[in-house]
């Protein structure tokens, strides 16, 4: 049983892409297909396929690389706020990851979105992690 299913999200893929997969697997929640809708939207990731089954369902990801270079189009994920430690921050301490290179995905009051987004509907929430 998997106590942040948030953390084994970003965990699964990290691990996907050190490993050079195209497509993972990661069992489905409304928080990982918001997250999974932003990383498309935001241009991490290449296309994503919902799948019913009989229990939760599964989310298909298939990762975005470099064709020269091989690389992945993310370089680096990290959790912020967890379980034990919630981070909070207001509409004026929003961050901006690597000045404003990378993302930081927030969930609001209205929903889940980027800090750019955020910015626009000048509001303020839970720093999920940073994308860059």
């Amino acid at each position: 049983m998997v106590t942040d299913p948030i953390a084994d999200y970003l965990t699964r893929i990290r691990n996907a892409s050190m490993a050079n997969l195209r497509v993972l697997e990661i069992p489905a929640s409304k928080v990982k297909l918001d997250m999974t809708k932003i990383l498309m939207d935001k241009g991490y990731i290449l296309n994503y396929k919902f799948e019913e089954d009989d229990k939760q369902g599964i989310i298909k990801i298939a990762l975005k690389y470099n064709p020269e270079s091989k690389k992945n189009a993310i370089k680096h994920l990290e959790r912020v706020s967890r379980p034990g430690l919630r981070k909070y921050v207001g509409v004026d301490e929003l961050p901006r990851v690597l000045n404003g290179l990378g993302i930081a995905i927030l969930s609001t009051s209205k929903g889940l979105m980027s800090d750019k987004e955020a910015r626009v509907h000048n509001i303020g929430g839970e720093v999920l992690c940073y994308v860059y």
